[in-house]
């Protein structure tokens, strides 16, 4: 049996708001929620003339969504800022996971579709949200492989980054999990193998001064709501960062541990570094 990821020692901060800090959840969560959900409106109208003339191409609707994702960081006084190159191959993107606000970063500067486990499906709000923006459920399920394979060339060869987090969890921003092999073996079938090329991407969240650095950190049995209310309620506001790595042709890997160990020493690598030098 495997030892917990978290002990007594990684319990979450305590939040203190305060007056100050109400005010600010209101005046940033109000503006928030109309940004999301009115974008939410937005998309699925347009996607109901979308969908039957494109299909599962989206001339449209990632721009929405991104449109949202930048200024959702905006609302939050969240920086971001970039370095590397985007990838313009056919392929996915595999990222660390902090938390909740990774899907606005990594949206923010390039039109993503997300690979998520099922459940989320059914979480209420945040399924619909996923739904609505293209997310890829998959079932870790061995039976159903040969059904999601399918899945990901479909999406793959209709122009879609799908994007992974192959840590299979968010964690507090200050270290970077093994990287599960399991969903790189798809990337490996006979359908996928020639043309696909997967291009790692380390996310790092710079707390806000005099802010313990894992502030932005979601991990554990950390529940959404006090997540929310803290990063909603902060007097000042950190930034993310993302870099971006080169493509790797996955047909250049002997097989799925090879190419997840590969993506996993570039992304902890990069973000050792940009932790050091904060």
């Amino acid at each position: 049996m495997s030892e917990p990821l978290w002990d007594s020692e990684d319990a979450p901060d305590p939040i203190e708001l305060g007056v100050l800090g109400w005010l600010l959840v209101i005046l940033r969560g109000v503006p928030l929620a109309l940004l999301v959900f009115g974008g939410l409106i937005v998309l699925l109208a347009v996607r109901l003339v979308e969908y039957p003339l494109f299909g599962l191409r989206r001339p449209v609707t990632p721009f929405i969504v991104q449109f949202v994702c930048r200024n959702a960081l905006r609302l939050l006084g969240i920086g971001i800022r970039y370095s590397g190159d985007l990838m313009t191959e056919r392929g996915a993107v595999v990222a660390n996971h902090t938390s909740w606000l990774d899907i606005f970063a990594l949206n923010a500067r390039k039109r993503v579709y997300f690979v998520s486990k099922a459940e989320v499906a059914k979480w209420p709000g945040i399924g619909w949200l996923a739904r609505a923006t293209g997310t890829v459920f998959i079932e870790r399920d061995r039976k159903k492989a040969r059904e999601q394979t399918q899945v990901f060339e479909e999406r793959l060869k209709a122009g879609h980054k799908l994007l992974f987090f192959p840590e299979g969890t968010s964690t507090d921003g200050l270290r970077v999990l093994p990287f599960k092999t399991t969903l790189f073996a798809a990337f490996f079938a006979d359908e996928l193998r020639d043309f696909m090329y997967v291009q790692p991407v380390s996310v790092i969240f710079h707390a806000p001064k005099g802010q313990p650095d894992r502030f932005y950190g979601w991990w554990g049995d950390m529940e959404f709501g006090p997540h929310l209310l803290k990063t909603l309620g902060a007097r000042r506001q950190g930034s993310v960062e993302l870099i971006y790595h080169a493509p790797a042709k996955v047909s250049d890997f002997e097989n799925r541990k090879a190419l997840a160990a590969h993506c996993e020493e570039a992304v902890r690598h990069a973000h050792s570094l940009a932790r050091l030098e904060k």
